[in-house]
């Protein structure tokens, strides 16, 4: 990798987002060698929901500046999650064990669920739809084999739908009409864009389609339904600007919006086999338990269940951060009763911020008040999720394996204690990864074991 030198930290960060890897491994490399204090390991702030540049990221960060910033600010536990791609796994863990940090590997999508057909689940507006991850991937599916080819499915599927979507804007909006390829592809490094790049495409588009600002405003304000001196005002904001685009163009109501079925997305029971075939962990993504679907969110859990899903995501901050105290109230009891519930069907919880929307925090603190009740389950989840990355990675022990099935005879309680165990053994590093990887599974399935019970490495 070739060496690089920067003036300063700040001069450095910037490199970090490049679309060039290694340019990016050479950046956090350069920062990771200048000695730069970090903060000191703060068990009550994890974030194990991180979309990066590679789906979309609010702030455009790359694997590596997620993992360089959840260096720099101590991060108990982190993990990326990207729409429909893996792109950036391999990434993750490369520049986590050169800062030391713990570090899993997560995927979302967008799934049809058959039984909730006609109930809204975590899809505002949309029965039937639900967002759906796959927790705790470890290597690239093999060429040639069926999870590669469920992969590439998944990528094909988001792209059609996202073809599909521009075709439908531009037949509307042909003053800013946009070419996929040409305009969209790009934004994203691994030519893996989302809704919200076709947005930023939009937007980027309309600024040089108008000659004026009051025509360009004139244009928004009549797709958006909005007075044009709000648009104006809007307009010097670009994430609310794109936000309030989003809406009026893609979501549900939006001159583009196509309701969806169930060929819109792949059937929920497809991609939990896909995600166990890969030894991931099949996870329902909770919303705030509001809408009709999530009403009676046991059942919800319990028919997922029974299709091989086994852990949840939640993302605490719905439920917590809001200023209307009667909402809040609300949204707090039914994290609550989630939280229980997920409890008693002995399922992991995955919670996270997903940065993919400017305002979400960094991480979650889980010290904070109306978190703190929580602390165990959450801080449980993410040492699972954490050990399942180590021993599956290493040891080639799933925790949806059939070696786990072997050992553990269906006992959840004992397998989640086992593999919270390894996930609480300090964070991996570069000297400790190469040992375990040339020690072959078996020896490293043994040493992995034997230092959760010491509590620390013995390799």
């Amino acid at each position: 990798m070739s060496s690089v030198s920067f003036a300063n930290q700040q001069k450095a960060e910037q490199h970090l987002d490049s679309f060039d890897l290694q340019e990016r491994m050479a950046t956090l490399e350069w920062l990771s060698a200048q000695g730069i204090a970090r903060a000191q390991n703060s068990p009550e702030r994890i974030n194990m929901h991180f979309h990066s540049f590679f789906s979309y990221n609010s702030m455009g960060y790359s694997p590596c500046h997620i993992a360089w910033r959840a260096h720099c600010e101590g991060l108990y536990a982190t993990a990326l999650c990207d729409f429909d791609v893996l792109n950036g796994m391999e990434e993750y863990f490369a520049a986590s064990e050169v800062l030391g940090i713990r570090a899993a590997m997560h995927v979302e999508t967008r799934v049809f669920i058959p039984e909730y057909a006609d109930a809204v689940m975590n899809s505002p507006g949309e029965p039937g739809a639900a967002y759906y991850m796959g927790a705790g991937f470890v290597r690239m599916p093999p060429e040639g084999s069926s999870q590669a080819e469920g992969a590439a499915h998944l990528r094909q599927l988001a792209q059609e739908r996202n073809i599909a979507l521009v075709d439908r804007i531009n037949a509307k909006l042909p003053q800013i009409a946009i070419d996929y390829e040409r305009e969209v592809v790009p934004l994203s490094p691994g030519r893996c864009p989302t809704e919200r790049h076709i947005v930023q495409a939009y937007r980027v588009k309309a600024e040089s389609a108008f000659d004026t600002p009051a025509e360009l405003h004139d244009f928004w304000a009549k797709v958006m339904g909005k007075a044009v001196a709000e648009v104006a005002k809007l307009a010097a904001d670009v994430p609310s600007m794109e936000g309030d685009i989003r809406a009026a163009l893609v979501k549900s109501g939006g001159i583009g919006y196509e309701q969806p079925t169930e060929k819109t997305f792949p059937r929920v029971d497809d991609f939990i086999q896909w995600v166990l075939d890969c030894e991931a962990i099949p996870m329902y993504a909770w919303l705030d338990g509001t809408n009709d679907g999530e009403e009676d969110i046991r059942t919800l859990l319990e028919c997922v269940q029974a299709k091989g899903s086994c852990a949840l995501n939640i993302i605490p901050d719905r439920n917590h951060r809001i200023d209307d105290p009667d909402v809040r109230a609300k949204k707090l009891a039914k994290l609550k009763d989630v939280v229980r519930v997920a409890g008693e069907m002995h399922l992991p919880i995955n919670i996270g911020t997903e940065m993919n929307k400017l305002g979400q925090p960094f991480s979650d603190d889980i010290g904070c008040e109306a978190l703190r009740p929580y602390y165990e389950p959450f801080m449980r989840g993410a040492r699972i999720m954490v050990g399942h990355t180590l021993l599956s990675r290493f040891a080639e022990f799933s925790y949806v394996g059939r070696k786990a099935e072997a050992e553990f005879s269906g006992d959840t309680p004992k397998k989640n204690d086992a593999f919270e165990a390894v996930g609480a053994l300090p964070p991996l590093t570069r000297d400790i990864a190469k040992r375990l990887q040339d020690m072959g599974p078996d020896k490293a399935h043994t040493t992995l074991r034997d230092s959760a019970v010491k509590g620390e490495w013995t390799v």
